[in-house]
């Protein structure tokens, strides 16, 4: 990865506005439930975005925290190991993404590996992590550990089943879209192109 330098004109806009997005709240939340999540043996990062970052980045983190929403040994990422070469951190950090993914988390809501590696859309990040945290509490495996209230409830499926009976008394019902024939009419209207009579 080549080094860049600082941004410009619409690009240092663009920067801004994404480093806007990123919250600090929600940082600590994600930060206690990792820790949670992966136990003792993970150090606590440093406060901030630069911080929480440079905890993720090598991807190590993350592979455990998905490692440890599925039961012992059946994890789905076999090799977690630090290292300190580019690749091998983006390629830990691709294997958690595509565990996510297979996990239940929409690929639209999954951060790309640039994206935490070089620090460009934490944000991103976050909502990866908040998708992640509120899809294992709505499994109820019994593998969630933490409050489940630091995250947003996902909705359940709410299945409705009907009697044939219903159904049918249902098609002998208009419904209110196909409109009606009472209230308004034509009653008391002047051929067009007459004046208004005002008594």
């Amino acid at each position: 990865m080549a080094n860049r330098g600082p941004s410009y004109g619409l690009s240092r806009e663009v920067q801004q506005k994404i480093d806007r997005q990123y919250d600090p709240e929600l940082e600590q939340v994600l930060v206690r439930w990792i820790l949670a999540q992966c136990g003792s043996d993970v150090a606590q990062p440093a406060p901030g975005k630069d911080g929480f970052q440079q905890w993720l980045k090598d991807g190590t983190v993350l592979c455990r925290l998905i490692n440890s929403l599925h039961p012992r040994g059946q994890g789905p990422v076999a090799k977690v190991q630090a290292s300190a070469m580019a690749f091998k951190q983006m390629e830990q950090i691709s294997q958690f993404l595509q565990a996510a993914e297979r996990y239940g988390i929409a690929a639209t809501d999954i951060f790309q590996t640039v994206d935490l590696w070089e620090g460009k859309n934490m944000a991103c990040v976050q909502r990866t992590l908040m998708n992640l945290g509120s899809l294992a509490v709505a499994k109820g495996d019994g593998l969630f550990v933490g409050d489940p209230n630091w995250f947003p409830k996902k909705s359940q499926e709410n299945r409705r089943v009907f009697s044939e009976d219903k159904l049918k008394e249902g098609q002998s019902v208009i419904g209110l879209q196909m409109g009606t024939n009472r209230g308004a009419s034509q009653a008391g209207m002047t051929g067009y192109g007459m004046p208004r009579q005002i008594l």
